[in-house]
């Protein structure tokens, strides 16, 4: 009974409390804001947010989604990305467990988080969340080489850990850069951002070459879509890359081992039986 109510519970409160902390990030990283100082404040009318209206998800309710104040509405973006992390986080445990590496995909996550409402929003990811997270996914490879290695047994482990990181790295931002060239041949113009290769380089970190070469392949599928809808609808062609690359990952980090089975079965390649 604990296990099922108790643990997902207190995932549940920490995401929220987290996903709260992710909207200081979003609204400050594009405008490279201090993430510390000042406190949370109105933006409207600049008046400090007592403690007791910045309660996760609560606060939001009792004050009917406006500034205790001034009256002026606050975005549902940040209950919405609240709501959001706490159920990532609850989704990651029981998928994953109570294990470190439920910890270190969970960090993924919130970068993933962060990202994608900042380049909806902006058309921009911050270098903090990409390289940050990068550099953050490699040093969790080594400390947790269970993210690259079946047996993590030993130092040498967590070496054979770092480098299966490292080359994803390498193909992750490697794949999105090469794609980048290509479409700036193609198209005579920028085709896809620098925050992009440096999202899938984190990406890669994480994941490893192949889940992340996956998710290379499985993004556009999900953008072109996304594309099309909003080149009829604003006559616009350029869109946010970056929750594709997002989408594509998370469908890889939890479905991409039997994707690429299925795969490899189907051309003879690869026989799991």
């Amino acid at each position: 009974m604990t296990e099922i109510f108790f643990i997902p519970g207190c995932f549940f409160l920490f995401g929220i409390i987290v996903g709260s902390f992710l909207n200081v990030c979003i609204v400050r990283m594009p405008h490279e804001l201090s993430i510390v100082t000042p406190r949370s404040h109105c933006p409207q009318c600049k008046h400090p947010i007592a403690w007791y209206d910045n309660v996760p998800l609560l606060s939001y309710i009792f004050l009917a989604g406006k500034c205790r104040h001034c009256k002026a509405p606050i975005s549902f973006r940040y209950f919405l990305v609240e709501l959001l992390t706490g159920l990532t986080f609850v989704g990651f445990y029981f998928y994953f467990g109570l294990s470190v590496v439920t910890f270190a995909y969970l960090v993924m996550a919130c970068c993933f988080i962060i990202a994608t409402f900042v380049d909806f929003a902006h058309r921009i990811i911050p270098d903090e969340i990409s390289v940050g997270g990068m550099v953050i996914g490699l040093m969790l490879s080594f400390l947790i080489p269970e993210l690259h290695v079946s047996h993590p047994i030993g130092f040498q482990a967590r070496e054979l850990a770092l480098g299966r990181a490292a080359f994803g790295v390498f193909i992750g931002g490697g794949s999105i850069y090469f794609l980048a060239i290509v479409g700036d041949l193609i198209f005579r113009k920028e085709s896809m951002g620098g925050g992009d290769v440096k999202l899938m380089a984190m990406v890669g970190a994480f994941l490893g070459w192949k889940l992340t070469l996956l998710a290379f392949f499985i993004a556009p599928f999900f953008g072109a879509v996304y594309g099309i809808v909003e080149k009829i609808r604003t006559k616009d062609s350029a869109i946010a890359y970056g929750p594709f690359l997002v989408l594509g990952s998370l469908i890889s980090l939890f479905w991409g081992t039997e994707i690429i089975n299925w795969i490899l079965g189907n051309y003879g390649i690869y026989n799991p039986h």
